[in-house]
């Protein structure tokens, strides 16, 4: 039996309110935990088949031209070396997320520094990397490579489906009471997940099983099949654990292709491991961006006009540029818009997902200018912003789903102490340290994407959730469990989840903060289905059942599950597919960012000593996960705001900071005391559930918080990412109030 839904319409039932169970939106722990923690959770490098020979990548030391040749004699030469590979099925690069096909072959033509262009296959690893650092290529250098997206005489792309023109913003500037008119930019940045990308392939005659560590299995196995030149039938992908992702893995990558092929060639199973300086080179970057920003205001500071003007870079022939003012087309007001997108074509690291793409970036520098446009009018920055929201999607002319962004603004003035801010930079200090404190709205768009679950009732009292769904870190083991457990009547022990495996049903994958929500629905659904065939053994009407510790009840009537299901197991599937909800209104999740800072007057080293955020994402399904993943996107904030900035070398393009000691994350000393808070909501229009993405609204905007703070302690207004203390101390002036 199936359920299947597609989200043609809103249902405001709210059904999981009327479940009694008691376990959804509670701070359960993973289920899955005690295994993380104590080394038990296999990861993708850590299965090892019998006869597992290991692989490493050659890569291109020239960022623009064409692999000619390679001496593979003398490197089969060598101890334990098994098998040297090139060809046309390598890939170039990463798949972009949700590509369902391969991306751009072929080991010739090189077009970025680092490019996989051979492996090594080896007994050991030892062996292997030992071949792939003596392997000589005969490169052959092309043109010169484009390397700086602003660099004079680069070839800019406007693709017209990314361009507005709404009033006449020209004019609007020129009779605003008071303007913001400025250039921002921020570099690129690395998704930086804790485990490394690896796969582990075998084959079984013409029939691939492989291990590798992947977002969103059901494109990533027609992407690899697709790259193989098989069918997706004969294609397996196991990944039931993997160490984050941001959306570096979304795609599959260099590195499963390559394991594939290897294993084919040798005849035993092949493991790639990338080390982290190739994690860094070979898999996606958050492209650069240069942002001009326009903002026109009348005399009470309500915008009449709004331009945003984005330059981000990519490979050629990749479809995906950062969509950096995602979310500038709904957040504020103003009947006067202009929003201009460039790409560039460059010869660096192909460019993709990384944690909320678009608004991560775009919402930062909106934010930035916001308070800049503050300053200019003397308002408050929370008044300011709630002058702002418009009533209706300011360019659609479509309504909100939900619009919680006023109470989140309120909201998080209250708990954060905003009363107490001094307006005047420089105003307070501590011996050495300018304190100060900004804010932030937070935003995110919201999709729904289509996802498929099968959940089985065994005549024991427990049930079993399968779907190909990942896990990456978010909580995705615990919320499945948490609403199967709810809807079934079931305590969480006794429901199992199993995810992780092509062999199941299709799922959305984890990106763009849809996994939760839509694979959440599809695990409602076939619960729902479940509950009927129940009614239908109990001969009750669906609205007078009710499920608990294991029990059918209805009226006067109740029955253990095990003795109605009289030995028979039921099973139902469940698939949701997005409908016209989707385009009828404008689905968005909101917050807010509160944060404070001391800049020192000396050295210009920024410190943030405490951060606040509040967020509204519809029902929270699990509170403990939800709150670690905005603990999470907030400390993202931190290094956008402070350290993070992937430099290329201006010559060639290659990563100059390609490892943790030299790219900057926070560290525990970095990260303060941090405070989330949920507000209270509902959006039937997203899905049953009435649940909303979390994972990347709390990263959009926190950077802004940090730097409006740096502003208001010093004074200084950075507005090339990140904050860093030379920035800082170059803007500092002479004559702020001694200590």
């Amino acid at each position: 039996m199936s359920a299947y839904l597609k989200m043609d319409e809103v249902d405001r039932r709210h059904r999981l309110d009327d479940m009694v169970q008691g376990v959804i939106g509670q701070p359960l722990d993973r289920p899955e935990g005690p295994l993380k923690v104590s080394g038990r959770a296999p990861y993708a490098h850590e299965w090892h088949p019998e006869g597992m020979a290991h692989g490493v990548l050659v890569r291109a030391t020239i960022a623009r031209g064409r692999l000619s040749g390679m001496d593979t004699e003398a490197v089969t030469a060598m101890p334990g070396v098994l098998a040297v590979l090139t060809g046309d099925k390598f890939l170039r690069n990463p798949a972009q997320g949700t590509a369902d096909e391969a991306p751009v072959q072929g080991a010739s033509d090189i077009a970025y520094f680092g490019q996989p262009v051979a492996l090594v296959v080896a007994e050991t690893f030892e062996q292997a990397r030992h071949g792939a650092q003596a392997l000589k290529l005969t490169l052959e250098t092309g043109a010169d490579p484009v390397i700086d997206a602003e660099a004079e005489g680069v070839s800019l792309e406007t693709p017209k489906k990314k361009q507005l023109e709404q009033g006449d913003l020209d004019r609007a500037m020129a009779e605003a009471a008071f303007t913001v008119d400025e250039i921002y930019r921020t570099p690129s940045h690395n998704s930086a997940a804790m485990e490394p990308h690896a796969s582990v392939a075998v084959w079984d005659g013409d029939t691939l099983l492989l291990r590798g560590s992947y977002q969103m299995l059901k494109y990533n196995r027609n992407e690899l099949a697709d790259s193989l030149g098989i069918e997706p039938e004969k294609v397996r992908i196991l990944s039931p654990y993997v160490g984050g992702g941001f959306g570096s893995k979304l795609g599959i990558a260099p590195e499963a292709v390559a394991a594939a092929l290897g294993a084919k060639e040798v005849g035993r199973p092949v493991s790639v491991a990338l080390t982290r300086q190739q994690v860094f080179e070979t898999t996606m970057r958050r492209s650069e961006t240069r942002q001009r920003v326009r903002l026109a205001a009348d005399a009470d500071g309500r915008l009449t006009g709004i331009s945003h003007e984005s330059l981000v870079s990519n490979l050629p022939d990749e479809v995906f540029s950062e969509p950096v003012a995602q979310a500038t087309h709904f957040l504020y007001r103003g009947e006067n818009r202009r929003i201009v997108h460039q790409i560039a074509r460059l010869n660096r690291t192909c460019a993709g997902s990384v944690r909320a793409p678009g608004e991560a970036v775009g919402v930062t520098i909106i934010e930035t200018a916001m308070d800049e446009l503050a300053v200019a009018t003397g308002l408050d920055p929370v008044e300011l912003r709630l002058r702002n929201i418009p009533d209706r999607d300011p360019e659609k002319d479509i309504p909100f789903s939900s619009h919680t962004l006023a109470e989140a603004l309120k909201e998080g003035a209250r708990r954060f102490g905003w009363d107490n801010r001094q307006t005047e930079p420089g105003s307070r200090r501590e011996g050495e340290w300018l304190i100060g404190m900004g804010m932030a709205s937070a935003v995110r768009v919201n999709m729904l994407a289509e996802s498929e679950a099968r959940v089985r009732l065994d005549p024991d009292g427990t049930a079993k959730v399968e779907t190909d769904m990942t896990d990456i870190g978010t909580g995705t083991y615990a919320i499945l469990t948490q609403i199967a457990a709810e809807m079934l009547g079931l305590p969480v022990d006794n429901v199992t989840t199993i995810l992780g495996d092509t062999e199941l049903p299709p799922a959305s994958g984890s990106g763009g903060s849809w996994g939760a929500m839509s694979s959440g629905t599809s695990v409602f659904l076939a619960c729902e289905e479940l509950r009927r065939q129940i009614c239908a053994r109990f001969d009750c009407a669906e609205d007078d059942l009710t499920l608990k510790d294991g029990r059918a009840i209805a009226g006067n009537r109740a029955v253990p599950l095990a003795e109605l299901l009289d030995g028979e197991s039921l099973v139902a599937e469940g698939h949701v597919e997005p409908g016209k909800t989707s385009k009828a209104v404008r689905q968005s999740t909101f917050g807010s960012h509160f944060a404070e800072v001391a800049v020192n007057a000396v050295t210009g080293e920024t410190r943030v000593r405490r951060m606040l955020g509040v967020f509204a994402a519809g029902r929270i399904l699990n509170e403990k996960t939800a709150r670690s993943q905005c603990l999470g996107g907030m400390t993202f904030g931190i290094g956008m705001a402070l350290t993070e900035d992937l430099v290329p070398d201006p010559r060639d393009g290659h990563i100059v900071n390609r490892d943790f000691a030299e790219y900057h994350l926070p560290v525990n000393a970095d990260v303060p005391q941090q405070e989330v808070h949920f507000l209270e909501e509902r959006d039937p229009w997203a899905n049953p559930l009435g649940a909303k993405g979390i994972g990347e609204l709390s990263i959009c905007g926190s950077a802004a918080a940090i730097n409006n703070a740096i502003y208001n302690a010093c004074g200084v207004r950075v507005r090339d990412y990140p904050a860093t203390l030379d920035k800082v101390l170059a803007g500092m002036s002479a004559d702020l109030p001694a200590g």
